[in-house]
């Protein structure tokens, strides 16, 4: 028979740590929990499995790599469903994520020996007698400590990278969700079964302390800023160095020659998928005044048939539900207007999708994260007001903008890691881009080549190939060779541009 717990809420109990279903309390799993030994066992374990890993050289590892990539297709339907079982996400939703997931690790896999493999480097004035060399080595093991939201794409483009790159991986699931995190874990040993290559070690948030302190080479880190600061402050004691993907209030530029039409259907998905949990997701929408009115009358209209339970799934995490609700009513208590939801929109476990208008930007809803089906529209003068007030937020991940002659333009001026020009969230779709954010959104990269080479270090090397013409470096040197030096310096940089 299956316990029912509250909705949502992990529990640990006989060493197991129990996952619910956030909007029936519905028991989705059990996976065993870690203490701090357990951890180092598995860092260890990790370590021995990096050395075998790296051993098999590039061409082993994308096979298997891309081998796993066809397990997930084969079973997307399963994991699918048991995100949702899990999260309370949509289906539909999860295959979507599924299929990022995939297109991220084909990419990896794929490029991995391209971007990171060894080469040469022109060599330059003071050492042409030798040849310079670059090669990325991997780090060892990376800890990766992923988010409930996206279980599958936000790990995975971390553990992609570290993987292809060479090294092993021991995995942090949140509490919310282990048991997807474990199934990602299992189904990479079915590929992969002679060492544990990656592991998932699960528990509360001393276990992802632990992880930071148990001897991992690197530490790559999705969740809230407050979270990602305690994570930077345990690596810290041993010089871990880290990547951080924190939290977003990303905007929307609406510009007087968008399609309208076309930007409220962008701006609905980007607010409301998956309940508006989402990191990059659009909380922030500044519309000129020539296409305001028209741009939340198609908001609201195409919101509002959206419908809570099917294509607007549960608050997964039971105390957001609170943060969502003082939002809402510190932006109406402060003068804004809802012209869709508002109060009493919060109905746990479910938020009905909800857009302000005339909220003051000083407001809780405009300047912290809300991660709920909120939206805000603010009329603006012109997209040069826009991108003041867009950019005026302590975050820095994501963004949009809609229009034609100047969206690029506009675009470039965002303070963001990342922007979609006339779309909403589309560069997570691609496996090829870096993806992170500024200011306490964050730092690093994972994705694309930046993100390949976030899990190496580079490693210089310099090869003597002949007997040296200019003897520099070196106390043998004579005055008439100094002066020699001295015509070659003058000759090669010394022209004015």
């Amino acid at each position: 028979m299956t316990a029912t717990h509250v909705p949502g809420l992990p529990v640990i109990e006989d060493g197991q740590l129990i996952s619910t279903n956030p909007a029936t309390g519905a028991e989705a799993g059990r996976v065993p929990a870690a203490d701090e030994k357990a951890v180092a066992a598995a860092v260890e374990r990790a370590g021995t499995a990096a050395a075998w890993w790296q051993s098999i050289g590039w061409e082993g590892r994308r096979t298997r790599l891309l081998r796993w990539r066809t397990l997930l297709v084969e079973r997307v339907q399963e994991l699918a469903e048991l995100t949702r079982r899990e999260s309370g996400k949509p289906v539909d939703d999860g295959i979507v994520e599924i299929t990022a997931a995939v297109e991220h690790l084909d990419w990896a896999a794929s490029n991995a020996k391209r971007v990171l493999g060894p080469r040469r480097v022109r060599t330059r004035l003071l050492l042409a007698e030798h040849s310079g060399h670059l090669e990325y080595q991997p780090f060892g093991v990376v800890g990766v400590i992923g988010p409930w939201n996206y279980p599958i794409v936000t790990p995975i483009g971390s553990i992609s990278g570290a993987l292809a790159a060479g090294n092993a991986v021991v995995f942090k699931p949140s509490e919310y969700t282990p048991v997807v995190g474990q199934w990602l874990a299992d189904s990479f040993a079915e590929i992969v079964p002679e060492h544990p290559v990656l592991q998932a070690v699960h528990g509360l948030g001393d276990v992802g302390a632990a992880l930071c302190r148990a001897g991992v080479d690197k530490v790559a880190f999705t969740g809230s800023t407050a979270t990602g600061k305690k994570v930077m402050a345990a690596c810290a004691e041993n010089l871990v160095p880290v990547v951080i993907e924190a939290g977003g209030k990303d905007a929307l530029i609406v510009d007087e020659d968008a399609d309208v039409r076309a930007a409220a259907e962008a701006a609905v998905w980007g607010a409301m998928t998956n309940a508006g949990q989402t990191c990059i997701g659009i909380e922030r929408v500044y519309a000129v005044a020539p296409v305001y009115d028209r741009f939340v009358e198609a908001v609201v209209e195409k919101a509002g048939k959206l419908r809570t339970g099917t294509e607007i799934g549960p608050i997964t995490m039971p105390r957001q539900l609170d943060v969502i609700r003082d939002h809402i009513d510190d932006a109406l208590a402060r003068g804004g207007r809802a012209v869709l939801g508002g109060a009493g929109a919060v109905q746990a476990p479910y938020v009905a999708p909800t857009v302000l208008v005339d909220v003051p930007e000083d407001s809780s809803e405009m300047r912290e994260e809300t991660f709920g089906p909120t939206l805000t529209v603010t009329r603006v003068r012109d997209a040069d007001e826009a991108v003041r007030r867009a950019n005026d937020s302590r975050y820095g991940l994501g963004g949009s903008v809609f229009g034609r002659k100047n969206a690029i333009r506009i675009a470039r001026r965002l303070r963001s890691g990342m922007v979609a020009v006339n779309g909403t969230l589309t560069f997570v779709g691609m496996g090829n881009l870096p993806f992170g954010g500024v200011g306490d959104s964050g730092f690093g990269r994972i994705h694309g080549e930046d993100g390949l080479r976030e899990f190496a270090r580079p490693k210089a090397i310099t090869v003597r190939r002949a007997r040296s013409l200019l003897p520099a470096m070196t106390f043998e040197r004579t005055p008439a060779q100094v002066q020699q030096i001295v015509k070659a310096l003058r000759l090669l940089y010394g022209r004015k541009p």
